[in-house]
């Protein structure tokens, strides 16, 4: 997922909306998603969220926020694929599905001697609440990642702290904060894949398929990383503040934002979709 907070420039109908507005609207469906513990209910709301990255994605040349929403999709997958496993091995209770417990017996019963191991080893297996409640953390999770991540790849972030402080009326100094916190995530991986892409030229492999010597290689370069993301934030501060960091309020901001019809849309279509979730 890399770069999957950039900013896609575009004129589609989401890059008009106004920012707040994006933001709510991706609020009310993460909050759909854990409302709700249907799983069609949930699987139409990620078939939404796709839609919102076609909707994004421009008509005749397109920016990549489709290609984007898949590559969350994807890794979000393998992510739900961990979470899904250790919900299975950890969920005792309600009536076992797959009897795991009988074909551990089957293999290696004959080197087991005591009779109350062998009945607790009998016993256990898949249940039907943890296969649900695996598959229930699965589709919520996607459901409630999926919005913010495509909303935000639409939005200006310079619009976006401006409407915060303009509208909201939250002091410059905030929201400077929170969107410099969401232009960072992708600078810090720019700047991860670089190292990486140095140390390879230097004849390191990282195309190793064993997940944990991989992540004991990548784990030393958190230290240049920390360096580098020092230097970054120290020579970023000093910009904003040549800029005039401290005498900016909501008059500062020149530009306006207005409502249209196709926000008040977007609103109804996500307000309802989660009053959908509540009663379902």
């Amino acid at each position: 997922m890399k770069g999957f907070l950039d900013y896609l420039p575009g004129t589609s109908i989401l890059h008009k909306m106004h920012p707040l507005i994006k933001i709510f609207v991706s609020i009310l469906i993460c909050a759909a998603s854990f409302c709700s513990s249907n799983y069609f209910f949930l699987l139409g709301i990620i078939i939404f969220n796709i839609i919102l990255g076609i909707i994004g994605n421009g008509k005749k040349e397109s920016n990549g926020l489709l290609k984007r929403t898949f590559g969350i999709l994807k890794g979000l997958f393998k992510m739900s694929l961990f979470l899904f496993i250790l919900q299975i091995l950890v969920i005792r209770t309600g009536n076992v599905i797959v009897p795991v417990g009988k074909l551990i017996l089957t293999i290696f019963g004959k080197f087991m001697q005591n009779e109350s191991t062998i009945a607790k080893v009998g016993a256990y297996g898949f249940t039907d609440n943890a296969i649900r409640n695996g598959l229930l953390l699965v589709l919520r999770l996607t459901g409630a990642t999926l919005p913010l991540s495509i909303m935000i790849s639409v939005t200006n972030l310079n619009d976006l702290s401006n409407t915060m402080v303009k509208t909201l009326h939250i002091p410059y100094k905030y929201a400077f904060t929170f969107t410099s916190a969401i232009r960072f995530i992708p600078v810090f991986s720019s700047e991860m894949n670089g190292i990486i892409e140095s140390q390879k030229a230097r004849g390191v492999d990282f195309e190793i398929k064993n997940p944990f010597k991989k992540f004991g290689m990548i784990l030393p370069l958190c230290l240049p990383l920390l360096i580098s993301s020092v230097r970054k934030i120290e020579s970023t501060a000093t910009a904003a503040e040549l800029r005039g960091f401290y005498l900016r309020n909501s008059k500062s901001c020149t530009k306006t934002y207005k409502i249209y019809a196709a926000d008040i849309i977007f609103v109804v279509i996500s307000g309802a979709i989660l009053a959908g979730g509540i009663i379902i």
